[in-house]
């Protein structure tokens, strides 16, 4: 069996998005400038970027599929468009069960609606022996610090301040989790922990 990892990219505060989340602004105020590490300065983050993607499934909350069920047309296909960057089945955790949805590149979005556990189970099974990724936002990577199931979490922090938004804290990871490595680039400082064991 694989680790359960997690990559999520927070401010110096800790926000991972900003207020104000909404369709024309999907990471919401100021969340985009976090990424620019990922655009801008490929080649010094070239390891971390592709760590993103290695897993072989994904777990994310219903807003980073796209905004609540209620908000959006039934036929809308998420943020992602037609051939989003996992290539893997992606378990959406979500109050409101609808079919899954196949993209290009192999991308499958199945939506999960009893919780973590059973998203968890669900991509274990998916995954095989290799990694499973919990891919955010905030709320879902704090239930699944809090809970202690994650095994690696590589921090990048962006050096701005968003003041308010969504918010990954020291205290969710100091829970299960240790620092055991630290490497900077001009535009994002890349944290890793592991799970205490």
């Amino acid at each position: 069996m694989g680790d359960v990892v997690c990559d999520v990219t927070v401010s110096l505060d800790g926000f991972c998005a900003g207020v104000n989340q909404s369709m024309q602004n999907p990471l919401g105020e100021g969340g985009e400038s976090l990424h620019r590490w990922q655009f801008e300065q490929t080649d010094q983050n070239a390891d971390e970027i592709a760590a993103i993607t290695q897993a072989s499934a994904f777990i994310m909350g219903r807003n980073m599929f796209g905004p609540p069920a209620g908000d959006i047309n039934v036929d809308w296909d998420g943020w992602w468009g037609d051939n989003p960057p996992y290539h893997a089945p992606v378990f959406v955790l979500t109050h409101h069960h609808q079919p899954t949805l196949c993209l290009e590149g192999g991308t499958s979005f199945q939506f999960i609606t009893r919780g973590i556990h059973e998203a968890l189970e669900e991509a274990r099974e998916a995954a095989g022996e290799q990694h499973v990724a919990i891919a955010g936002g905030a709320q879902t990577i704090t239930q699944f610090l809090q809970a202690g199931l994650i095994d690696e979490l590589r921090l990048h922090i962006a050096p701005i301040q968003l003041g308010h938004g969504e918010a990954i804290t020291t205290e969710d990871i100091g829970l299960h989790m240790d620092r055991v490595s630290r490497r900077e680039t001009p535009l994002v400082t890349h944290v890793t922990y592991q799970r205490r064991r």
